[in-house]
């Protein structure tokens, strides 16, 4: 029997489920004015309209289509939409795969100005074709309204940096050649597509600093992977810094360039440069040593290009555990200690370093633990490598022929037998010529989408990979023998070295991965004591395998790109390969929403704040490399108005 008291507030409770929802009142414009939401790469807003309350409500309020998935019909498989917008200036500026800049109402996602630098899309580049992002610049001795005194740098696949007017589109006539120079002036490329740019720039008072993506595993003398920096007016080269320059002893490599997103700390004039290894990846008996600055977080005076400090996450490096991250420069307080002002460098192999932002000093103690040894012929490996003693790593690292994942017993049983053909004995087993397991596979832990910091709770939010790599040196006779029987899979000269290399991801015959899932996570931890504040798998294999996420739920998926974070109390992310973009409540790491998308989310999202309605964008058009769906949409959300 229901009691009458229950029974009396029912209409009163029927009544309140019929109530349209409240109005959400107006919030103070914010901007998203650097690739990474501020300079320092924190991808925290302090936008809060949305909240995990009303964040169910969310609904597409504009989009917009670049046009490339036509007008590049023929090169679109070998692009990647990777953009994340700028809000700056009143309008919102994106960067397109095939490095078409465009500014938009951000309102309506109207398009303001359109230029097409025109990169010839027959040239293969080594990480298709790609922009991650623009830069915006005021410059301060120039009068408002004047033409270039707004500009927009963005970076080119064909390794050109343009200047253009933030308020036209037009190139500025002052700046190099009709706008433009030689970003990697000098460079010794064996192929035109050896080498390009897929990062935003930074700018650093009157500085544009610039980094570069060169081919990886194709010789041992290969192109500088040199810094450039020029003067954001004239054009004018104003330094050159060579991470290499400092090894010692001097060894025979090129590479260690900084592909990955740069950060800058404006008060104390310094750009914070994730670099990556030295040529060839996989094989360095050239190169005896610990290579200098290369698998380091190296900050350097913006004026001058000069080392203020280095710090190494990994010795020479035969595993492309490159620096795949932007810094992220926050505050920490660790353990009770005062907050200080901190470099927090997420890696490939799931550890994370938290440095002193002026002195490169782990404010985290770090600790070199002994590795495996036993190299190939010729090669001397480090004895010891970083690890920082908290917080844990992300991604596991060991595994064993017990631990293989499978559908079936059959499944399983194939992937137990990959595991066991191996050597693994976990994190840095050296490449062999019998074949080397590398865990995480060289797409992370974590990659380039980097994290999201809220400094005011002193919490990070990482998502990772998990997959396995099987790293296989091949003797540099059988090389092209070896890619002739095997054209779909990767192998690399390493000209120039003892071995060429071979590398696959370890597959089930179902083609799910060999390792235990979950295969792609976001986690939530705390930079005052390392803890672990929550984890939960990311993504489905909805559009994967349709029709399997009910069965194989939990799994998450390998994912690319990375969160941010909002006042609101929310982490936004899509990076997975599904065709979603999520919101997690940022406390608990409950799912609270997902918003569909019409291609592959493998970007990173960013929100702001205009004319009192907050939105979050993201572009939608898929990854070349992960197979997602293609397009050329950005997506923007928000709540009903």
């Amino acid at each position: 029997m229901i009691p009458r008291r229950l029974l009396a507030a029912l209409p009163i409770v029927a009544l309140a489920a019929c109530q349209p929802p409240a109005p959400v009142p107006a919030a103070p414009d914010t901007d998203w004015a650097h690739y990474g939401g501020d300079a320092g790469g924190q991808r925290y807003s302090p936008a809060a309209q949305i909240t995990p309350q009303n964040v169910s409500r969310l609904a597409v309020a504009w989009r917009h289509s670049t046009g490339e998935l036509a007008t590049h019909a023929e090169a679109i498989e070998r692009a990647s939409f990777q953009a994340t917008p700028i809000l700056a200036g009143g309008r919102l500026y994106l960067c397109t795969p095939f490095n078409a800049v465009s500014a938009h109402d951000p309102g309506t996602g109207r398009q303001l100005w359109r230029y097409d630098p025109r990169i010839d899309t027959s040239l293969r580049y080594p990480n298709s074709f790609n922009c991650r992002g623009v830069a915006y610049w005021r410059d301060p001795a120039a009068p408002a309204g004047a033409p270039c005194a707004e500009r927009i740098f963005t970076n080119t696949n064909d390794r050109r940096l343009i200047a253009l007017d933030a308020a036209t589109g037009k190139a500025c006539p002052g700046f190099g050649r009709d706008g433009q120079v030689d970003a990697m002036p000098g460079a010794d490329l064996q192929r035109p597509g050896g080498a390009q740019i897929t990062s935003a720039p930074v700018v650093v008072g009157d500085v544009v600093v610039t980094g570069s993506s060169i081919d990886d595993n194709q010789r041992v003398h290969e192109a500088s992977g040199a810094v450039h920096a020029f003067d954001a007016r004239t054009g004018a080269l104003r330094w050159r810094y060579d991470p290499l320059a400092a090894a010692e002893p001097k060894i025979e490599a090129g590479a260690a360039n900084v592909w990955a997103p740069m950060s800058v700390d404006a008060e104390r004039s310094l750009v914070f440069l994730p670099t990556s290894s030295p040529s060839p990846d996989f094989y360095g008996a050239a190169r005896p040593g610990n290579g200098g600055h290369a698998n380091s977080v190296v900050a350097v005076h913006a004026a001058t290009g000069e080392v203020a400090w280095a710090f190494q996450t990994v010795h020479h490096d035969v595993w492309d555990y490159d620096v795949p991250a932007q810094p992220t420069l926050g505050l920490v307080a660790w353990q009770g200690a005062a907050a200080r002002p901190a470099v927090i460098q997420a890696t490939k192999q799931g550890l994370i370093f938290t440095l002193d932002r002026e002195t490169g000093q782990p404010i985290i103690p770090v600790e070199e633990r002994p590795v495996p040894q036993g190299g190939a012929l010729g090669e001397t490996l480090s004895p010891t490598q970083p690890f920082p003693v908290a917080p844990a790593a992300l991604a596991p690292s060991r595994i064993t022929p017990d631990d293989a994942y499978g559908l079936t017993p059959w499944d399983r049983g194939a992937c137990r037998k990959l595991i066991a053909g191996a050597r693994a004995e976990g994190l840095y087993t050296p490449p062999s010529t019998d074949g080397t397991i590398m865990y995480p596979f060289t797409g992370g832990g974590s990659n380039w989408g980097g994290i999201a910091y809220d400094a005011a709770r002193g919490v990070a939010y990482v998502n990772t990979s998990s997959a396995l790599h099987r790293i296989t040196l091949i003797p540099s006779e059988r090389v092209a023998a070896e890619r002739k029987a095997n054209p779909g899979v990767e192998i690399s000269p390493q000209t120039g070295a003892r071995y060429g290399m071979r590398r696959e991801v370890l597959l089930s015959p179902l083609g799910l991965p060999c390792n235990p899932p979950p295969w792609g996570t976001l986690t939530a931890v705390s930079l005052k004591d390392g803890r672990f504040l929550w984890r939960v798998s990311l993504g489905t294999t909805r559009d994967l395998a349709p029709g399997t996420q009910l069965v194989m739920r939990g799994v998450g998926t390998p994912n690319v790109g990375g969160p941010i974070a909002t006042a609101g109390g929310l982490v936004f992310i899509g990076a997975a390969m599904d065709d979603y973009l999520r919101a997690f409540d940022a406390a608990t790491g409950r799912e609270l929403w997902k918003g569909r998308l019409p291609a592959g989310g493998q970007a990173t999202p960013m929100t702001y704040v205009w004319k009192g309605r907050q939105y979050v964008v993201i572009a939608a058009g898929g990854h070349a490399k992960s197979g997602t769906k293609r397009g050329d949409q950005l997506v923007a959300f928000a709540l009903p108005q």
